[in-house]
Parts: C-alpha cells; sequence; structure tokens
C-alpha cells in the first residue's frame, strides 16, 4: 500500500490515540484494475485473553449486494455439494435463486473425507455443478461415516481454525502438509482443553475435533467476551486479529451485511486457534498500529488466477504475509473479499 502525506500524518496521530483503542484512516490499493480510494478505521484492539480483535470500518463497496453464505444454503438446502471421489476436488451447485458466497477456509462435513475449500466462490442462481479445489482435513477415512452421506456434504459449520493449515492448502498447495498441521492443531487443542480432541468416529478429522465439547466450552469464554464487539456499527467491513500479541489474521469484505452474517463462524475459528495457541503463563500485549496497518498492504510478488468464469483471484506473496483478494467479474471486477495472512 503506498502511503500519501495525509496518511502519513494520520499514521502519527493513529500511534498517539491507540492507548484509547482508534487507530486512523489510511488511502489507496493499487493493483490491477484499481479502485476508488479506500477510506479504512480500525477500532481496538479488543481484547480476551490472548486474543486480540481490530475492527476494520469502512464503506460498502457494493450497494445493495446480499449474498446467501454457504452455511446458510446447506442449511436451506439451496446448494448441492458433491463428492467427485478426488481428493482435491468437489463440485458445487446452486439449485435456489439466490446467489451464494463460498469462503475459502470453509469445511464441508460428509462424503468420502471432510473438506476444507481453498477459494472463494460466486455461485450464480440455478448454477450447474462448478468444480472447486479442495483439501483433505481428515486422513484415512474413505468411506461412509455413521449416517452422513457419502456422496454430498451436509453441513459446513466450521471454517479452518489454524493459521498454518490455511496456508499448507491456499500458499504451499501440498495436501501432505495440510494433514501434517491438521494433526499439530489436534495436539495443541487436546493439550490446552484438558483431554484428546481427536474422534472416535475419525480420530484424523479436524471438523469433529472443532465439534469437541471441552474445545467449544474454552472457545465459548472468548466468543462471549467478543460477540458483541459489532452492536450498533453499522460500517464494520472485517476484522484483524492477533493471537499472543502477534498479528495473525484479516479478513475484508466488500459490503458490512456480508461480514456480520460472516462473523459468528469467523470468530469461533479465531477464538479456536487462540485456545490451541495458549500459554497460561505468559501474558502478551497487543500489537502495535504499525504491525496492524503492515498486515493490510498490497506488497508482493502478485499472481492472477481465474476460479470460474465470473471469479477470479489475486495473490500477492511476500516474505512476511500472503493475501488472496477475491474479485467479481459481474460487478465490473470489484473485490468482494481480501483475506491477509501473516506468515511468521
Amino acid at each position: 500500500m503506498k502511503w500519501n502525506v495525509f496518511g502519513m500524518v494520520v499514521m502519527l496521530a493513529a500511534l498517539v490515540a491507540a492507548p484509547l483503542g482508534i487507530v486512523g484512516a489510511w488511502g489507496n490499493y493499487g493493483g490491477p484494475n484499481p479502485q476508488t480510494k479506500d477510506d479504512y478505521r480500525l477500532e481496538g484492539p479488543f481484547t480476551h485473553g490472548n486474543l486480540s480483535v481490530f475492527l476494520v470500518h469502512g464503506k460498502d463497496r457494493i450497494k445493495g449486494q446480499t449474498f446467501l453464505t454457504l452455511e446458510e444454503a446447506l442449511i436451506q438446502k439451496k446448494v448441492i455439494v458433491r463428492e467427485t471421489r478426488e481428493v482435491n476436488r468437489l463440485t458445487i451447485q446452486n439449485v435456489s435463486t439466490e446467489e451464494v458466497y463460498v469462503q475459502s477456509g470453509d469445511i464441508v462435513k460428509g462424503g468420502a473425507q471432510d473438506r476444507m475449500l481453498v477459494v472463494d466462490l460466486i455461485l450464480p442462481p440455478k448454477s450447474p455443478q462448478i468444480p472447486i479445489d479442495a483439501y483433505c482435513v481428515e486422513h484415512g477415512r474413505w468411506s461412509q461415516r455413521g449416517n452422513e452421506a457419502a456422496t454430498v456434504f451436509s453441513s459446513s459449520s466450521n471454517t479452518v481454525a489454524s493459521r498454518e493449515v490455511k496456508l499448507a492448502a491456499k500458499l504451499k498447495s501440498s495436501q501432505g502438509e495440510v494433514w501434517r498441521e491438521v494433526s499439530v492443531a489436534q495436539d495443541k487443542l487436546s493439550a490446552n482443553t484438558g483431554g484428546r480432541v481427536n474422534s472416535a468416529a475419525s480420530p484424523s478429522s479436524l471438523q469433529l475435533a472443532l465439534e469437541n465439547k471441552n474445545v467449544q466450552k474454552t472457545a465459548d469464554d472468548y466468543v462471549k467476551s467478543l460477540a458483541g464487539i459489532l452492536v450498533g456499527k453499522s460500517d464494520v467491513i472485517g476484522y484483524v486479529f492477533a493471537i499472543n500479541g502477534k498479528v495473525n489474521s484479516a479478513d475484508v469484505y466488500a459490503t458490512s451485511a456480508l461480514f456480520k452474517k460472516l462473523w459468528p463462524k469467523l470468530l469461533q475459528a479465531s477464538a479456536i486457534e487462540a485456545v490451541a495457541e495458549l500459554r497460561r503463563d505468559q501474558k502478551f500485549a497487543p500489537p502495535k498500529a504499525e504491525e496492524v496497518h503492515s498486515l493490510l498492504d498490497d506488497s508482493g510478488v502478485q499472481k492472477e488466477k481465474d476460479v470460474s468464469s465470473r471469479v477470479q483471484v489475486i495473490t500477492r506473496d511476500s516474505d512476511s504475509k500472503v493475501s488472496f483478494e477475491t474479485r467479481d467479474r459481474a460487478k465490473g471486477d470489484a473485490w468482494v473479499h481480501r483475506n491477509y495472512i501473516k506468515k511468521n
């Protein structure tokens, strides 16, 4: 991100204001087909235990746009996610008259193995079956589990709660690394919740580990403390979170309505990741304002990928972070979602 003089002045003011929980605005994103000037404002940190959250305030980029989320669409039986018997490929179909937004990192439960979806996707109404990249977040099972259907996926109540799993899938494109990092995440959660979180129904399943009662109970303290920070705020379009005083990731959206729909699921995942990384004998201060700002710039080597005829993803990769920007050709290449992940 390039800073103008005004932005530098505001940043200096923000550093002074940071103890009051307010960080100022900053400006223009570059890249292909640049949008009109963004005017973001950070608020926070809001902290519970080792998890700190900054809210991103800004104007809606796509006026009047509403999406069903994947979770909503599956509950309402408006989307069908089908097993293909290929480890890293599923198909998805919108059978409704509404547009559906699918977010990378969402876990779909069932099929031959639970999967995480790797890319964002926008499904038009009454779509055909569209292929979507996925990675298994369960190792060893390749058959029906219990009463679940083996040919379709029944729900998407969780998103991946591990930065390392996301990087293994979205950046490294390594199924082996995904499985390894899922196991590491399960071990961390087990150590910090007082018992094994691996389910007898499928010990390798990340989804079933996230559903573990001890995991849910421990994360619930974070969720209850932070869930209400959006109340009365109509212009929040995203958030940045830090764990153990270090910036972890951020998600920013084109509309406040879409962010608010996704907020409970995002917060739950951030809380579970904070539980996994908890160090009970240490205390941490929230990150400084400049650390938060540095995650949200557009530096890095840029690559473009067509996810579908409608959706394109811009990846920007640098030594310290990677970002993924989802653009919608049906809306004049406007960006719909920006996901930023700190590498270290």
